[in-house]
């Protein structure tokens, strides 16, 4: 029999704020984080904006040489891991440590430290090179890190799936506990790439926008102007749990996670297939496995990168799988706000479905003051809007054609007693 999973802790550092509440505060505000880099200098750039996170101090929360060592991407996994594991109330004492696996995504991993070391190879030589390079770079050592903190021995690993990395980690977590693997799983998604190297990559390709004379406006998810999107940075970690821990510990569930899907275009390294028939597929697999239908979905966490082909591409995917009653679904797409966090991207709006659950309200999609006729659904613009939520669906789509779907319902209370 499959056992159903619970999220009874998130933990969160983005772009918006430094923890979970700042986050979801901010979001719901409707504040872009969207700037000009800082990290680096970037006025040689066609890009020089995106979304950073601002006043992260490694050293309030990790051991100082620890902090030195650990990649950017790995010192937001722990953090944010702290904060989740802290609001579900798990103490690593009072558990099988062997029954508590830690199940991460990122799109790139450690990819800032791999860049220095490439500088200091070329200008001083090999035998600058850092010893811990070769492990700190690894895209498995932000979860092989959390495994260690807590001293959480279930088994750690990193899935790599691009854009689509946390919400596929978040899903195979689930697996692990539909199956009856593991009791407890951290997972979710982090990532750490504004650095010269993948900025001039994603720039080259044409994927980033250019509006660099008003940042706070590049991201705009479904709109005529936008012109490409805008790279973040950050961590979202959820803490998942089967029935049987949730009550063996007594702990309140936040939400539970009914349902995972995914499907592979087989298409284009980065474009979508434009048919969205396989996305298509994947948000049924998904509403399948949560044993739902579309009519059960109160709103949908877009993708909306706010590039051209993908946000018409995701809408033709809506009206599919939702038919008539898309037009009483509410969406967003709270890139506009955050900036595309990568391989983290699924992961923190993971976390946005669980807080729209808890609070009943949308967040927005910001930025669209031009609506393009061939995006035409609610995609809550501009403003948050209060609205009961009971069933939330998050849509992640990667480069490669991945295609990563989860369903997140409202805990009913008498059901777990």
């Amino acid at each position: 029999m499959k056992q159903r999973a619970f999220v009874t802790g998130i933990g969160v550092v983005s772009p918006l704020g430094l923890d979970a509440c700042t986050t979801w505060e901010a979001a719901v505000a409707g504040q872009s984080s969207v700037d000009t880099i800082t990290l680096f200098d970037a006025s040689g750039f066609d890009t020089r904006i995106a979304a950073e996170v601002k006043g992260f101090d490694p050293f309030a929360y990790l051991d100082r040489r620890d902090a030195r060592r650990f990649d950017r991407f790995s010192q937001f996994a722990v953090v944010s891991a702290q904060e989740a594991v802290r609001q579900a109330c798990l103490n690593p004492k009072d558990v099988d440590p062997y029954e508590v696996a830690v199940f991460l995504g990122t799109g790139i991993g450690g990819t800032i430290s791999l860049a220095a070391q490439f500088d200091l190879l070329r200008d001083k030589g090999p035998a600058r090179v850092s010893p811990f390079l070769g492990v700190h770079m690894l895209s498995d050592m932000a979860a092989a890190i959390v495994s260690m903190h807590f001293g959480f021995k279930g088994g750690s690993c990193a899935l790599v799936s691009a854009c689509s990395s946390g919400a596929d980690a978040i899903g195979h977590a689930l697996r692990l506990l539909q199956s009856g693997r593991a009791e407890v799983v951290i997972t979710g998604g982090t990532e750490a790439a504004i650095c010269p190297l993948s900025v001039a990559s994603f720039g080259i390709m044409g994927a980033l926008s250019k509006r660099n004379d008003d940042p706070a406006t590049a991201s705009r998810p479904f709109d005529m102007q936008r012109d490409g999107f805008v790279t973040g940075e950050g961590a979202a970690i959820l803490v998942l749990e089967s029935e049987k821990s949730v009550r063996a510990r007594g702990v309140r569930p936040l939400v539970e996670l009914a349902g995972y899907g995914a499907t592979s275009d087989a298409y284009h390294v980065s474009a979508p297939d434009p048919s969205g028939v396989s996305a298509s597929r994947a948000v049924r697999r998904a509403l399948d496995d949560a044993g739902l239908t579309s009519d059960d979905v109160d709103y949908v966490n877009a993708h909306g990168t706010s590039t051209p082909l993908n946000d018409k591409t995701e809408t033709l995917v809506l009206k599919e799988v939702y038919g008539d009653h898309v037009h009483r679904v509410a969406i967003s797409s709270t890139k506009s706000m955050t900036g595309h966090l990568l391989g983290a991207a699924g992961a923190l709006e993971a976390a946005f479905c669980v807080q729209t659950i808890l609070s009943g309200v949308i967040p927005p999609t910001i930025n669209l003051t031009h609506p393009d006729p061939e995006c035409d659904l609610d995609y809550t613009a501009n403003s948050a809007r209060r609205r009961p939520v009971a069933v939330a669906v998050n849509n992640s789509f990667g480069f490669g054609g991945h295609n990563s779907v989860l369903v997140f319902r409202a805990v009913d209370e008498q059901d777990l007693r």
